[in-house]
């Protein structure tokens, strides 16, 4: 039967549509790297990260990030899973493939209002804040705020003070009498053997104002730092900006992780739950607080469950203070000192 001439006679049955590219199905089968290598990430530059095979600061590599893996965040301290050419000679590059649960996480906000998470520092099991007595004059609120992001992240914090020939540190380090903080003296002219013993071994960030003398420290804890971070990151050529964060080899076992460059520490991601949960002794009373409560105690939370605690008013009061620079938005600065 012939069809009139024109549109009239033709159906939805009459189109043929040709499959595109687009349209053709894919698989879900994804590779297994099965023959991945472990690795620690050191260092990250520009779509680049320096690793280390096996923890092994004498096996770097450089990496990129696999395709599937999209837009995972990886940072220092990172475990990842790692295939390709893996025999760090000049110009290779291997594929990070896989990144494995982190057990801690030091997390930051650009400011108190800002909900956006950004990962500073994965794995790390210490949080070693310096502090100098003088020049510049401390901040009790810039190590409680410090204090709150290792409770939340699973770090244990360490005050390290500098500059204690020219004040005296009793008025300030007592702020912390009644928080278990572990205190040390990170001068120039001081032995390091008191430091080495809470490092070694260990997996520490370390963050501080400029001018506290923190780098300094680095340079005593890692002789000939600047070389060890072109050694061990193969990434940007050693360069060590103050936007980066590096992790360096200790002579006898752990890394220390310098993170200069944080111009702001805010805390918008973390909740005052998140640092009570960090003190086993209280944890549990905070189940009787009504819900919004803040555990800042009267007035603003007249019914806590804190101050029906029975010899533990001077700790409650400790981390209070904890918890008011929490909501204190004041921001620090950290540089590269």
């Amino acid at each position: 039967m012939k069809r009139p001439r024109g549109n009239a006679g033709y159906d939805e049955t009459d189109v043929r549509v040709r499959p595109g590219k687009s349209s053709r199905p894919r698989t879900k089968t994804r590779p297994q790297h099965n023959e991945a290598e472990s690795a620690m990430v050191v260092a990250v530059d520009r779509g680049r990260w320096g690793c280390v095979l096996g923890g092994d600061p004498h096996r770097p590599i450089v990496a990129m990030r696999a395709r599937e893996l999209g837009r995972t965040p990886i940072v220092v301290g990172d475990e990842v899973d790692v295939v390709g050419d893996l025999s760090g000679r000049p110009d290779t590059l291997a594929r990070i493939v896989r990144v494995t649960e982190r057990r801690t996480v030091l997390r930051r906000t650009a400011d108190d209002s800002d909900p956006f998470e950004r990962i500073v520092v994965g794995n790390a099991e210490q949080l070693f804040i310096v502090v100098a007595l003088a020049d510049p004059p401390p901040r009790t609120g810039f190590v409680e705020r410090a204090m709150v992001a290792a409770y939340a992240g699973g770090l244990q914090p360490i005050l390290c003070l500098t500059k204690h020939d020219l004040a005296t540190e009793s008025e300030f380090a007592a702020a912390f009498d009644d928080l278990d903080l572990t205190i040390v003296y990170g001068g120039i002219d001081d032995p390091l053997e008191p430091i080495n013993e809470l490092l070694d071994g260990h997996l520490t960030a370390l963050i501080g104002h400029s001018g506290v003398g923190k780098s300094t420290l680095v340079n005593r804890l890692v002789p000939d730092a600047d070389r060890a971070v072109g050694i061990v990151s193969g990434v940007g050529k050693g360069r060590h900006t103050s936007t980066q964060s590096v992790a360096l080899p200790l002579p006898a076992g752990g890394w220390v992780i310098d993170t200069p460059g944080v111009r702001s520490f805010g805390l918008a991601h973390i909740t005052p739950d998140d640092v009570i949960a960090a003190f086993t002794d209280l944890a549990a009373a905070i189940e009787d607080c009504p819900r919004g409560c803040t555990h800042l105690g009267p007035p603003t939370d007249p019914e806590c469950a804190l101050d029906q605690l029975s010899g533990k008013e001077r700790r409650v009061a400790a981390i209070r203070l904890l918890l008011t620079a929490l909501n204190s938005n004041d921001p620090w600065v950290v540089g590269n000192n």
